[in-house]
């Protein structure tokens, strides 16, 4: 049973101390963060020790959460794989692709495990769609909700990632070409973006991502040749259209009328992504499997979302 340790106490640190300690083969045994009172109180509440110091936490672990801010993932990250010790990172893995490909090759070098933290990958919704792709078309994704009341990343690194990784995992290709167009609205970075994915089998991708929105939307619609799946990533329900009779009428003006069937799949999984998640790296840990989300597809994500934000058309 790997100990582990969460390196970062904030939203996202406290969120997986919370779920690891209900993870059974991973035991928390060190929570660190610079702001010592912020590691004790998260410490207290899932019964583990904690430092001020990276070194001491990752000497007191097998393997480590990094959830600490994204401009530290780089040096934080390469330290912790050089020590000997597997790494979950947070998405995204990097925020420079010089950092992100030098994690890889010291993850690889050290023949540890680096597993990056899209945790979209591991709702229950997401698992069942992908085996529902069948010859698909186009994928249309939203993510969107209101203003956060936390410092943020612009909303390309911060939100529009995951589904740049959700659209790379549905499609099974590599993004060729993109266009989008970004606003900068409430804060000082972008806060809505667009963006037009173009992939090299030929499926494009209409991808939106939001933090002015007046509500919270997590969906994905993927059109096939036989049929449209829908995904709702936050109440995870999965529905399958299908088109059963079309046909235009002429009696009393031209009409068009259809009727389809909509089928609504069991899951085969529910549960909280991230316990998924984290379950997954436990597993990669003591099993020493890859990772399905590995260091590469962080790489990729991030080379795509930077490639979006430095070329959107301001607005």
């Amino acid at each position: 049973m790997p100990d582990l340790a969460i390196i970062g106490a904030g939203i996202m640190g406290a969120n997986h101390g919370r779920v690891a300690r209900t993870v059974p083969d991973l035991t928390v045994t060190t929570v660190c963060d610079p702001d010592i009172d912020r590691a004790a109180a998260l410490a207290k509440s899932i019964g583990a020790g904690y430092t001020s110091s990276v070194d001491d936490a990752i000497a007191a672990a097998d393997a480590v959460v990094l959830a600490t801010p994204s401009e530290t993932h780089g040096e934080l990250g390469e330290r912790i794989l050089r020590s000997g010790r597997d790494l979950l990172i947070e998405k995204p893995i990097a925020t420079s692709v010089a950092d992100a490909r030098r994690l890889i090759d010291v993850a690889e070098q050290q023949d540890r495990i680096l597993m990056v933290g899209h945790v979209e990958r591991f709702n229950p919704v997401v698992t069942e769609l992908l085996q529902l792709v069948d010859d698909p078309i186009s994928l249309e994704i939203a993510r969107v909700g209101p203003y956060p009341n936390r410092a943020l990343a612009d909303v390309v690194l911060d939100l529009m990632i995951h589904d740049v990784d959700l659209a790379r995992a549905v499609t099974g290709a590599e993004i060729v070409e993109h266009r989008s167009m970004t606003r900068v609205v409430r804060s000082d970075e972008q806060d809505l973006a667009c963006a037009l994915l173009m992939f090299d089998n030929g499926v494009v991708a209409n991808v939106t991502a939001s933090r002015i929105s007046q509500n919270k939307v997590r969906r994905i619609t993927l059109t096939q040749r036989a049929n449209c799946v829908v995904a709702d990533l936050l109440r995870q329900q999965v529905e399958v259209h299908r088109i059963e009779h079309s046909e235009y009428l002429s009696e009393g003006g031209v009409r068009y009328r259809q009727s389809g069937l909509v089928e609504i799949p069991f899951l085969s999984q529910h549960g909280e992504p991230l316990m998924h998640e984290l379950r997954h790296f436990a597993d990669c840990v003591v099993n020493r499997r890859q990772p399905a989300v590995s260091g590469a597809d962080g790489l990729a994500a991030l080379e795509v979302c930077l490639g979006i934000r430095d070329s959107a058309l301001a607005g």
